[in-house]
Parts: structure tokens; C-alpha cells; sequence
């Protein structure tokens, strides 16, 4: 009877340890998620402004649809004390509305400077 109960009062709490765990390691995956969600937002405006032989400067929203579900994000690009040297935030959100407090900011510094980015063979003097 004694290990009844002490079954009785164990059970409720490894319960809730399991449920928090859970919570957790979900958290995680979405945390993850909008991580690759913001990184791939970079690539691509690291990839249109090189095209473009501009940098993005300013704010702008969107989606974008990773493993099943909408994604939402904001990006910013504003200068910095450094001449053509932009800093780019990207915020990542499930909810439309989740700007405020966002699942994940990305910060990077790019260089207005794009006649730069040559292709090292041709630095190299190669083809």
C-alpha cells in the first residue's frame, strides 16, 4: 500500500517533467526552423542585391512556407557609422502579428561596396 502511494504522488510530477520536456524540445524545432527561415532571407538578399549591383536598404515583410507551416518575417536594412556598410535585421515569427516579439532575429553587416565581390578565379588571374 505504502508503494502505492508513493507511485501515486511520483506519477503527477515525472507527468509534468515529461509534458515541460516535450514543450521544450518543440520550442527548439521552431526555434531552428526560423532560423533556417531568416538565413535563407539573407542568402537571397545577398543574391538580388549582388544581381542588382545595389544593396537593399530599408524595411520589408513577407511568408514564406518551410517544413508545412507559414513562416513570417521582417527585414530591415538601415546604414551605420561606416560608409557603405548596412546593417540587416531579419525578424521570424509563426504569427502574422509577431513582430513585437519575434521566434528569431538574424543581425548581419554587408558592404554597399558589390563591384568587391568578383569571382576569385578572375582575382586569381585564372578563368
Amino acid at each position: 500500500m505504502v508503494a502505492l502511494a508513493i507511485v501515486a504522488l511520483a506519477l503527477p510530477a515525472l507527468l509534468v517533467a515529461l509534458s515541460r520536456q516535450v514543450d521544450a524540445t518543440a520550442y527548439l524545432r521552431d526555434k531552428s526552423m526560423a532560423n533556417i527561415v531568416a538565413a535563407n532571407k539573407l542568402a537571397e538578399l545577398r543574391l538580388l542585391s549582388r544581381a542588382r549591383q545595389e544593396l537593399f536598404k530599408g524595411k520589408e515583410s513577407g511568408s514564406e512556407e518551410l517544413a508545412g507551416r507559414e513562416w513570417y518575417w521582417w527585414l530591415e536594412s538601415a546604414d551605420t557609422e561606416v560608409p557603405d556598410f548596412y546593417r540587416v535585421e531579419i525578424d521570424v515569427a509563426l504569427d502574422e502579428n509577431g513582430a513585437d516579439e519575434p521566434l528569431f532575429t538574424l543581425v548581419a553587416f554587408l558592404s554597399g561596396d558589390l563591384t568587391s565581390l568578383q569571382n576569385p578565379a578572375e582575382e586569381a588571374g585564372g578563368e
